[in-house]
């Protein structure tokens, strides 16, 4: 472990030169390991390295990349002696090219057709295709707050948290700046029941449309907390989902679209210009 301390103080200090020859890297002392003749190098380290780690924090990086780099290698030399290496090559190649046209792709259109919608456009989808935008769980109006169960005005809060009227509202906000460690107004918005499930630790069953109906407000203490969940409106499974939370998921799916479109008129743009320059000659009919 101390060899492993002073690579990980070099390392946060400065990096170590690089070897142009990896076997060079053992007699010059900047090998780390070898599998065969596989040599990984200070440097090697140094690139996979996060930055802003702390001394201990980067002995353990060191130790778990340096381990994991000798059992990737040592599966390798077993496996390349019987595995058809040609295969491998194959599959590399195949995987190699179509990242190679995803990203190409990527940039192309980014960079020439990507477009955003208007409003309108998005709410005319929407309209037409409302049935695909159907709740899969409750979502709220409301509001949401985490209190310290000692804190002074606690009684007060848990008053004005349940209260319709404007001034209270607004007298809330001023008294959970002293008290409350987590404060979500979300009376102007809808929001997903599982954003209420993450915060709170109580157990809402498996129904979350059984445990919301006909309730206003929502209240539990646990390690020290009160949760206080203000319940002003709820749509439940199965409803339509507001246009404002499915404009991201309408925008995703019309981009998805034009980027179908450019692709494929892009691809066939570049077959016939290749095809006119003699860079691609067919020996068989493929219409």
């Amino acid at each position: 472990m101390r060899g492993l301390t002073c690579i990980a103080c070099s390392l946060l200090v400065a990096a170590a030169v690089s070897c142009s020859d990896k076997h060079d890297a053992v007699a010059d002392g900047q090998a780390l390991a070898r599998v065969g003749s596989s040599v990984l190098t200070r440097t090697d380290l140094i690139k996979a390295m996060p930055g802003g780690l702390s001394q201990a924090d980067s002995v353990r990086y060191a130790g778990l990349f340096i381990k994991k780099w000798i059992d990737t290698r040592l599966i390798s030399d077993i496996a390349s002696s019987e595995i058809d290496m040609s295969d491998i090559d194959r599959l590399v190649e195949d995987y190699r090219n179509k990242l190679i046209a995803l990203e190409y792709k990527k940039r192309m259109f980014d960079s020439h057709a990507a477009v955003e919608f208007s409003d309108d456009t998005l709410r005319n989808y929407y309209v037409i295709h409302n049935d695909d935008f159907m709740l899969e769980r409750p979502m709220l109006k409301g509001l949401y707050l985490k209190v310290p169960d000692d804190a002074p005005n606690l009684s007060l809060i848990r008053r004005l948290y349940r209260s319709d009227n404007q001034a209270d509202l607004d007298r809330l906000e001023k008294e959970v700046l002293t008290s409350a460690i987590h404060y979500d107004y979300f009376h102007d918005k809808w929001i997903d029941w599982e954003q209420i499930e993450l915060h709170v630790p109580y157990d809402f069953g498996s129904d979350p449309d059984a445990f919301l109906k006909g309730r206003d407000h929502f209240e539990t203490t646990a390690g020290g907390f009160v949760y206080l969940v203000d319940i002003e409106d709820v749509l439940p499974t199965g409803a339509h989902m507001p246009f404002d939370n499915a404009k991201r998921l309408i925008a995703e799916r019309l981009t998805a679209r034009a980027r179908q479109a450019y692709e494929s008129t892009l691809m066939s743009n570049l077959y016939d210009k290749s095809l006119k320059e003699g860079k691609i000659e067919l020996f068989v009919d493929i219409k």
